[in-house]
């Protein structure tokens, strides 16, 4: 028989039946009307989100470029976002006309990016119909478009060797603003402190639960009378 030792495999054969009860139970929408993987997704994008919000740092950084000037061509390189973004700039009192295959734009560094910080912050608090309303275009994709304009102008002030401005663009302004503000709309922030106890009981769950499906192997090839053992050392 394949069963050398049968207490050993009906141990091994209870712990993965009910191991897969519970796969299958978490795969059932008990869990908000959702699956236990989206939820646990669900609560740890809300938690991280309460930890992201980077705004007033990146307003206080943008203090630094007070009164700094900029005249610059953009897009060059993607001709079918000219429309948009010159739907997005000019909403926002910036000067910025068509020029060949892309936009010329000039003025304020501060006025340009005081408004992408705003709209960054209205799609941080699920605010889209804001953007929507001033754009005439989904909330995402007015980000989008603020994502490639920054984009390219932090490439034009590299070319033009103001690196301060263009680091402070890539670094904060895209990364910590337009970026974040992209990722998390929609999302919900939750202080991790208000969901100790289900976070609590999730990693144990995680723990247990990894170490049941390790033990229900275990003893299933113990059943079958598969077993390890040390191999004896060779003397050289």
């Amino acid at each position: 028989m394949l069963i050398k030792n049968k207490s050993a495999f009906s141990k091994g054969a209870l712990l993965t039946v009910v191991f897969l009860a519970v796969l299958w139970y978490m795969f059932t929408n008990n869990f908000g009307g959702t699956n236990a993987f989206h939820a646990s997704d669900a609560l740890f994008n809300s938690i991280s989100k309460g930890s992201t919000y980077y705004i007033p740092d990146v307003k206080e950084g943008a203090l630094k470029f007070k009164g700094e000037e900029y005249s610059v061509t953009l897009l060059e390189k993607q001709p079918e976002l000219v429309d948009d973004a010159l739907a997005v700039l000019t909403a926002n009192g910036i000067s910025a006309k068509p020029t060949g295959n892309g936009i010329a734009a000039q003025g304020a560094l501060s006025t340009l990016f005081d408004a992408a910080i705003r709209d960054s912050d209205k799609m941080f608090h699920n605010n889209g119909d804001a953007l929507k309303s001033r754009y005439g275009m989904a909330p995402r994709e007015a980000m989008y478009v603020w994502w490639t304009v920054l984009t390219s102008l932090k490439r034009e002030l590299d070319h033009q060797k103001r690196f301060a401005a263009g680091a402070y663009i890539d670094s904060m302004l895209i990364k910590r603003a337009v970026e974040v503000s992209y990722n998390y709309y929609g999302i919900e922030a939750r202080d991790v402190s208000e969901e100790a106890g289900i976070i609590t009981f999730a990693l144990i769950f995680y723990v247990v639960y990894t170490m049941w499906w390790g033990y229900s192997i275990f003893f299933l090839f113990e059943g079958f009378g598969l077993e390890m053992k040390a191999g004896k050392r060779k003397e050289v």
